[in-house]
């Protein structure tokens, strides 16, 4: 993802994981969220052999790493 579809698939991935770990951010936060998430979700499912071939599937795979990393924070944090 990248230049202003990338930007706008960040915040939805960044939306999309606020909603699966009950979290709320504003949109820099989302769309930052997604872009990490993004990086560290495809490195991840690369690590399982899965890839995605669509717009829809880089979106989830971002939104699953972005979840993933606000839960590590989490429990970083406490």
């Amino acid at each position: 993802m990248f230049g202003t579809i990338g930007l706008i698939g960040g915040a939805v991935a960044g939306w999309l994981a606020g909603k699966m770990v009950g979290s709320k951010h504003g949109l820099l936060m989302n769309i930052l969220l997604g872009v990490i998430g993004s990086v560290f979700g495809g490195w991840l499912f690369g690590l399982f052999g899965l890839t995605t071939y669509s717009w829809i599937g880089d979106v989830l795979v971002a939104a699953v790493g972005a979840a993933l990393l606000i839960v590590i924070f989490r429990k970083v944090r406490k």
